[in-house]
């Protein structure tokens, strides 16, 4: 597994932004989309290209393309949701798969609530996205999931993550590679990350 921590000015700042504790709703929301973007960006270097001839003003040329078609973006309810803006602005093609998993926030583990896979998602380039990658539980069980559905080629996209989630991801999914705009410090005994966002959730949907 390969860890790529984001040192790009403009990601560093927008973390920076969404850091702020009395940050506004729709502040938070618009930031966290333009950090998807800038993440799917880097997360996307990799991609397959194909030769294509086009019309132009001056006649055919040939061009490079990608195809959205063959890659889902897997948001993770509900706070998943907030990237997914950002994420399409760039791969606007791309199927959309959603898997719902709550923390329980007394044994930290994460408990399936809902699932919904684009057909033949196995043949896909698989980005899973969430703000946060704190103690691991939740990831690794989405990731679970996707294997069983024969998924072979996953990244995952995250704001911040801890040192522990990242861990448990590389003992358990080494095959994973992990995009993520800041690593901070460690977890506290809640299971939060520090000095983290708070509730990316929360504060995504305005249930503060």
């Amino acid at each position: 597994m390969t860890v790529h921590e984001i040192n790009h000015p403009l990601v560093k700042h927008k973390i920076g932004l969404l850091r702020v504790k009395d940050i506004l709703v729709k502040d938070f929301r618009a930031i966290v989309a333009e950090i998807g973007v800038l993440l799917t960006y880097e997360a996307t270097r990799d991609l397959g290209v194909r030769n294509v001839c086009i019309n132009t003003w001056a006649g055919q040329t040939e061009v490079q393309k990608i195809s959205n078609q063959n890659i889902s973006v897997v948001p993770i309810l509900r706070a998943g949701l907030g990237m997914l803006d950002g994420v399409l602005q760039m791969l606007p093609g791309a199927g959309v798969s959603v898997v719902g998993f709550a923390r329980n926030e007394e044994t930290l583990k994460a408990e399936s609530y809902y699932e919904k896979l684009v057909a033949d998602i196995k043949d896909k380039t698989v980005i899973v996205i969430d703000p946060m990658l704190a103690t691991g539980g939740t990831l690794d069980a989405t990731l679970d999931l996707l294997k069983q559905a024969g998924c072979a080629n996953i990244k995952g996209i995250f704001l911040v993550a801890a040192p522990e989630g990242i861990a448990r991801i590389e003992q358990k999914h080494p095959d994973v590679d992990i995009y993520v705009g800041a690593i901070d410090t460690h977890l506290n005994d809640q299971g939060y990350i520090l000095p983290g966002l708070g509730d990316a959730g929360d504060k995504i949907f305005g249930t503060l």
